[in-house]
């Protein structure tokens, strides 16, 4: 589960060791255009860390030209970069602008110039063509298409995207109120947005060398051919046991 907020859900209605237990990712909002800062977020940021839960940021884009794009991308990474977000994701939902296309990848650039590694956007789906981004500034889409709002999945968005925001009426255990919920879409798996690597634990390196308590059985066993010395700690097949037993009982 995937969960978006902001100083909207406080942190005093908040229970983070329950809802730590049902999310995999939170992304939460720093700013609403430049002038207002959400008044949670690092307590966001932090709750969750604490429990384990990456998190991510997004700013609400309000620029009204070229320099106050770059403005608004200068102050939302000053606010943000001590955190360490795993994302840093543009929240396009109003026209702010006559040419947004241009604002945008204006916003974008700065972010990158300043050291953000990965910039989404959230894309208004009423707005996207219109909005016309170049999706190519973008290292994930991000779009919230509803159907009928009732807390499940009920819609896909007609456009092509990485998270899916499906409701702002879902419901988990340690919040009293409405969340917005999400899901993954396209091919990008959760480790892309969280920074978490996932660890086969059969590509781990076997160590190879018997126990200490072991070692001097295991030289016996070796050298009187009741085994080939290979795989000391890997569980023994039935047929290899009655092979086992078989060779010891012919030791003298």
């Amino acid at each position: 589960m995937i969960i978006d907020i902001s100083h909207h859900q406080p942190p005093s209605k908040m229970n983070y060791d329950k809802l730590a237990k049902q999310v995999k990712f939170v992304i939460i909002r720093t700013q609403y255009g430049s002038r207002t800062l959400d008044r949670h977020y690092k307590t966001h940021h932090a709750e969750f860390r604490k429990r384990g839960i990456s998190t991510a940021a997004y700013a609400w884009v309000r620029g009204i030209n070229i320099a106050d794009m770059k403005r608004e991308a200068r102050d939302f990474y000053a606010r943000t970069k001590d955190l360490n977000p795993t994302f840093w994701f543009l929240d396009v939902e109003e026209i702010s602008m006559q040419d947004m296309r241009a604002g945008v990848k204006a916003y974008v650039q700065e972010l990158r110039n300043l050291g953000a590694k990965k910039v989404g956007a959230y894309i208004a789906h009423h707005l996207y063509k219109q909005l016309n981004l170049d999706l190519n500034d973008f290292d994930a889409i991000w779009i919230p298409h509803y159907g009928k709002n009732n807390g499940q999945v009920t819609s896909t968005p007609q456009f092509p995207c990485d998270i899916h925001q499906y409701t702002d009426k879902g419901r988990l255990d340690g919040y009293p109120g409405y969340l917005d919920l999400n899901r993954l879409m396209g091919t990008k798996p959760l480790e892309y947005f969280t920074g978490k690597e996932v660890v086969n634990v059969a590509d781990k390196k076997k160590d190879n060398n018997p126990s200490p308590w072991a070692k001097e059985s295991w030289q016996w066993a070796i050298e009187n051919g009741i085994t080939d010395g290979s795989r000391p700690k890997d569980p023994a097949t039935r047929e290899e046991v009655a092979a086992m037993i078989h060779r010891a009982k012919k030791v003298k």
